[in-house]
């Protein structure tokens, strides 16, 4: 049965779990609870197990994926699913009337199936044709194991102590215990049956003692779902319990009816021996009526499973992280969906957190102050869950190119993602600081910070919305912007020396504005590097760090790329440039002293001394600032002649 389920679920590639989910999410109540109790049937027909359903809708309602008004339509067509194996198996009851029937019966065909999916695994190594292949064996072995059960069973039926035993099943209680614990520990009631059927060959099984025991089988399998509940949110814990009421509550109905009717009617065909069709009969009426009388009220059993399961306060992290549901990663489709939206989570976090640093670096407050730290503890847990998360999914064998593809891109951006919220939290660090040590920056120096920051929350904008909606467009113009970053905040550094020799700024000042700088040009390349991973993802290509780089190396020589880089200059570097041109010529006009008015007027020649005067003075300047580009070359030729003594001595030779 295991063989047989877990090869038509191979099969289906993972198209019956988003089949499921995607009919039983419809607008449409009504048909929304027909569409799920239908494929509820279907799934767990195909796969043989209603455990195994059940604990996918579980983990699709812990996931936040369905809700468990859907999920509820979806049980009880499962109960009624797994009762398949039992009509299969009856056809061992098939008369040997003529040879279509004969080769109809399980004992003739189970060892020709067998023997031709044994050649096809042996033979192939095509994955569908294994899959059906392996289909076939585990039909055979399931009929060849019934026909061995029963070659077992049969000398019991001399047996007195074997007929006494079963003859103590008529007492109701006693059989439903019997079936539960027999169930319960096999985890199967498909198995379980199946056991029952075989017995049934020695025929001295009647109805008054099957009838309990399939009631106690229908029980017992609720043992599995109770234990995959485990773990799950308390929403995932409600299917759980709305599959134990169903079963319960058939109990009762079926044990109220039948045997209270019997202390009226007097009902003869309770003492009638049965075979394995009437066994297989039993097993369907149990399901199929408990499902019709419950189905109508799927909604009042979602309301009663809440009563009885009440909702705990859950945290933003852990209704986020309980989406990453570990049932999910078999299904790498659906997983990989749910990872997605996690990290949309994320990227929400990180457009607050750094709307709250920017705030915080003008005006600072402990309320924004903690709500970035509260944010950015979300990002780090979001991003150890993630990256766990997603490493299990890779190693499923039955994922496609493109999930790969999928799956490569979200845990390169994930590191990149984490590591700007690093940065913002930095930015928090610094605002403190700034506070602590009364730091006052210029006016013109805040307007460059202002305008350094702006350019930032572009390419984050930018950055995640491309991240959100595969824009390859958007991609095309994060790198221009990155660089541009890069530029201004070199740019706003040597305006920050300039003022400092002014007079302007203070020195604590400098060590925050390159604190600040710095966490803006590494969030400008976590950002590049996250568009070079959507890229790679939307071509389809696999790049490695290499060929990443030239690929951004190419782009940079487009005619594209430098009318964009043009554009971001002019939008952010140039009104840097002109108000520190301004603020300096301001600053002089400031610092040179008004003439008084009754001061004789200077002569020609002394006019003339002063201007040469002035001109000594900014050569001096110049020929200084030029020694002091000639000795960081000097410093840095002599970094390289330490590391590389021989490129040294060459270079040495041609100068």
């Amino acid at each position: 049965m295991n063989l047989m389920g877990a090869s038509l679920k191979n099969l289906a590639g993972g198209s019956l779990e988003k089949v499921l989910e995607k009919l039983t999410t419809g607008k449409n109540q009504f048909t929304g609870t027909i569409k799920g109790f239908t494929l509820g049937t279907a799934v767990t027909a195909i796969i043989q197990s209603s455990a195994a359903t059940t604990i996918m809708l579980i983990g699709f309602v812990n996931a936040g994926i369905m809700k468990l008004g859907q999920a509820i339509p979806v049980v009880f067509g499962a109960n009624i699913g797994s009762t398949a194996t039992a009509q299969i198996l009856r056809l061992g009851d098939l008369a040997e009337t003529n040879i279509l029937l004969k080769l109809l019966k399980p004992s003739s065909f189970a060892p020709i199936l067998i023997c031709i999916g044994a050649f096809i695994i042996l033979f192939t190594n095509n994955n569908k044709k294994r899959d059906i292949a392996s289909i076939l064996v585990g039909l055979g072995i399931l009929f060849l194991g019934m026909n061995t059960m029963e070659g077992v069973f049969a000398p019991l039926k001399e047996s007195e102590s074997f007929q006494n035993l079963f003859t103590s099943f008529n007492n109701p209680l006693l059989g439903i215990l019997i079936g539960l614990v027999l169930t319960a520990i096999i985890q199967s009631s498909s198995a379980s049956v199946g056991i029952l059927q075989a017995i049934s060959s020695t025929g001295v099984v009647t109805y008054g003692t099957a009838i309990p025991i399939i009631i106690g089988q229908n029980i017992g399998k609720c043992m599995t779902i109770i234990l995959g509940g485990i773990g799950a949110n308390k929403k995932a814990k409600r299917v759980s319990l709305s599959y134990l009421l169903f079963n319960i509550f058939g109990a009762v109905f079926f044990v109220i009816v039948i045997y209270g009717l019997q202390l009226f009617i007097d009902m003869p065909f309770m003492d009638k021996v049965v075979n394995r069709g009437n066994i297989a009969n039993v097993h369907f009426l149990f399901n199929f009526i408990i499902s019709l009388i419950l189905l109508p009220f799927s909604n009042q059993v979602a309301k009663l499973t809440g009563k009885i399961i009440r909702d705990d306060e859950e945290s933003k992290i852990d209704k986020e992280l309980a989406t990453l549901d570990p049932r999910l990663i078999a299904t790498p489709s659906i997983a990989i969906s749910q990872a997605r939206n996690v990290m949309f989570a994320m990227a929400d976090c990180i457009r607050e957190n750094f709307a709250i640093a920017c705030r915080l670096i003008s005006d600072f407050n402990e309320e924004d102050a903690a709500k970035l730290e509260e944010n950015e503890d979300f990002i780090d847990k979001c991003e150890s869950s993630l990256n766990n998360f997603l490493l299990k999914v890779t190693s499923q064998n039955n994922m496609s190119r493109s999930e790969r593809l999928d799956v490569s891109e979200l845990l390169n951006s994930l590191s990149d993602m984490e590591r700007i919220g690093d940065h913002c939290e930095n930015l928090l660090v610094v605002s403190r600081n700034i506070i602590d040590q009364k730091i006052n920056f210029s006016d013109q120096g805040m307007k460059e910070i202002h305008t350094a920051l702006k350019a930032t929350n572009n390419i984050i904008d930018m950055t995640l919305n491309a991240f959100k909606e595969d824009d390859l467009q958007a991609i095309s113009r994060i790198e221009p912007l990155a660089q541009t970053i890069s530029e201004i905040t070199e740019l706003i550094k040597d305006h920050h020396v300039v003022r400092l020799q002014m007079g302007e700024c203070g020195i604590p000042g400098g060590f925050a504005l390159v604190d600040i700088l710095t966490s803006l040009d590494r969030i400008g390349s976590h950002c590049k590097n996250i568009g070079l991973h959507i890229a790679k993802k939307i071509r389809g290509i696999h790049m490695d760090e290499m060929h990443g780089h030239i690929y951004i190396t190419g782009y940079k020589t487009s005619e594209e790329y430098k009318a964009l880089y043009a554009y971001y200059s002019s939008m952010y570097a140039d009104p840097i440039t002109e108000g520190f041109d301004a603020s300096i010529r301001e600053l002089r006009e400031l610092t040179t002293p008004d003439e008084p008015d009754n001061k004789a007027k200077v002569s020609g020649d002394e006019q003339k001394n002063e201007s040469r005067n002035n001109q000594k003075s900014d050569l001096k300047k110049k020929s200084s600032a030029k020694n002091k580009v000639a000795d960081r070359h000097e410093k840095i030729k002599e970094k390289i002649n330490e590391k590389y003594p021989e490129k040294g001595k060459k270079n040495s030779k041609k100068k």
